[in-house]
Order: structure tokens, then sequence, then C-alpha cells
């Protein structure tokens, strides 16, 4: 009973803005028990739901860190508070963020409307730490209004990030082979806006006029990711890059699917977590005993893997307990 009242304090605090009770919450939804993440989850769970998630992503070296700077910036001008998520390959040695927030927007380090946290990716892949949906929860609740996740340039999982955010951004620069590695990981299919940026080098009309042309080439789409050349160097398309975040924003809201998509990403989420317990409950099952033979038997060819596999989740699917995986 007295860590649930820890817990609920804890959120309270979260909820009046106290920013050192943010950084704990996140710390714990990063390394909590199970049990304490189930704490977090049902109080936060009533809070969330009210700001607006920005997904930034791309390779890395294409400038979303200070691309992320300027749209905070642009936030704090119209008033807005704004949290951001930088997720960060992790290290080796600690297993935690290899880049600091400070480091990363030492600009908006002061500003009590912006509230920074990079976490590490702890061997997760899809550009995202695990515990990134519940880190979202936390700022939400703390009452940002936005939220911007910038993700880990790892290429094709990057797209992971579409299923987080309401809007994504999608960062390429001239010199990186964006556009092609675009076309081959999928990110036509997740992108909402398409930045070119370090539009002030040679090679940025070309970018474009090859993202055009793979957008042409694919399926017509009710919302057509618009392109926006920046450069965070002269302070060039920012401006048309907010009109088209805010665009895709109204977008959503009009055609009913900033619903669908958020009530997407919480089932996602859910099945996530379900099949992370079940591999959790399987794991070394057919090292162990009357499962061993299974074993053999999969590694000789007698039984194929789908039966195998059937066999596992009878035995674990009745199972309820708290100790679950």
């Amino acid at each position: 009973m007295a860590r649930r009242q820890g817990t609920a304090e804890l959120v309270e605090r979260v909820r009046s803005g106290d920013r050192r009770a943010v950084a704990r919450l996140i710390s714990l939804v990063e390394n909590g028990t199970r049990e304490e993440l189930r704490e977090v989850a049902e109080a936060l769970n009533p809070l969330s739901g009210r700001a607006t998630v920005l997904g930034l992503t791309g390779s890395p070296g294409v400038g979303k860190s200070t691309l992320a700077n300027a749209l905070v910036a642009q936030y704090r001008n119209a008033g807005r508070t704004v949290g951001v998520l930088a997720v960060d390959p992790s290290s080796p040695f600690s297993g935690g963020a290899l880049l600091g927030d400070r480091v990363r927007m030492q600009h908006h380090a002061s500003d009590q409307g912006v509230y920074i946290r990079s976490m590490a990716t702890r061997g997760h892949l899809g550009g995202l730490a695990r515990a990134t949906p519940q880190a979202v929860r936390v700022l939400d609740a703390a009452g940002c209004e936005v939220v911007l996740v910038e993700t880990v340039g790892v290429g094709q999982a990057e797209v992971e990030v579409a299923g987080l955010a309401d809007t994504t951004v999608v960062v390429v620069a001239p010199g990186f082979g964006d556009a092609v590695q675009a076309a081959k990981a999928g990110i036509l299919e997740v992108a909402d806006v398409f930045v070119v940026n370090k539009a002030d080098r040679e090679g940025a009309g070309d970018v474009v006029r090859d993202l055009k042309g793979m957008l042409r080439m694919g399926p017509k789409l009710a919302w057509e990711p618009p392109i926006v050349k920046t450069s965070t160097v002269n302070g060039e398309g920012i401006d048309e890059l907010w009109e088209a975040i805010s665009g895709h924003r109204v977008h959503l809201e009009d055609t009913g699917q900033l619903e669908g998509k958020r009530r997407r990403r919480v089932l996602e989420e859910v099945e996530s977590m379900v099949a992370l317990r079940l591999r959790a409950r399987t794991a070394g099952l057919l090292d162990q005993g009357a499962e061993a033979e299974l074993a053999d038997d999969l590694a000789a060819r007698r039984i194929d893997p789908y039966r195998v596999a059937g066999i596992l989740l009878e035995k674990v699917g009745p199972s309820t307990g708290e100790s679950d995986g």
C-alpha cells in the first residue's frame, strides 16, 4: 500500500508540473518492476490523451536535433508547452543514452515551458525505446501540449515512430542518399511531412525532385505529404514546416483519422505487451524436462515449428498469475 501511495503522490506532483517528479516518473517507467508499471499506467491513463504527439525521424547526420530545436522555438512562440523525448543509442557500458539532454538543446534548457529528456533504446529495434509510449503519457499528464519524439536514425526500423505519433516528419538531406533509402525503407508510407534539411547545400533541389517522383509513382493518398526545404543555418522553411504540420493536424481532425490513429496506437501497444509476456513465459521451455524432447523432435524434423508453437501456447495460455513474464 505504501508503494501505491508513493506512486499516487508522484503522479499528483507530475500533474502540478513538478519537473523533478517528471524525471523520476520517466525513470520509473524505464526501470520499474511490472507491478510499479501497472500502478503508473493506471494512474496516468485518465490524465493522458490531450497532447499532440509529433514524431521526428531520419538518418543520422541529417540535422534532426537542430530542426527539433527550431520547432520547439516555434511552439514556444505560440505559447504552447513542449516535451521532448530524444531517443538515443544505448551506451554499451552504462546502458544509458549516449547523448545528453543539455547537449542537444541548450537554448531551451532553462525554459520552464520545455521539458527535455534523453532515453536509451537499450537494444530495442524500431528507433524507439520500449518505454517511450509511457514516457509520452508522463509528459502529457505533466501538461505538455506538444510532445516531440526524436528517434534514433537506424534506417528501415525507423517506421515504428509512425505508430506512436499523430504526425510523422521524415527528415532527409542532400548528399545522404536519403531519397533512395526512403523508398527502400518504406518511409514513403509513414511520412506525413517530408523535410529536405540543409537546403543551403548543393543538391537539395535534386532531393525534392526525387521525392516528388517517388510520391507520384506511389498510390494515391488522401493526404499527400508536403515536401518542405529547410535550413537551420539561415532559418529557411521553418515557418513553412510549421504550416505543413498544422495542416496535417487539421486534416486528421476533419476526416476523423486522429481518433482512429490513436485507437490503433493503443491496440498495438497492448499487442506488443502480450507478445513480450508470451515470449518471456515460453523462454527456455524447450530446454526443460519433457519439452526438451520437443526440441530434439524439432531439430530432427519429426515435428514442425507451428505445431511446437501451438503446444507451448497451450501450456502457458491458462496462466494469469501476477508473476507472468
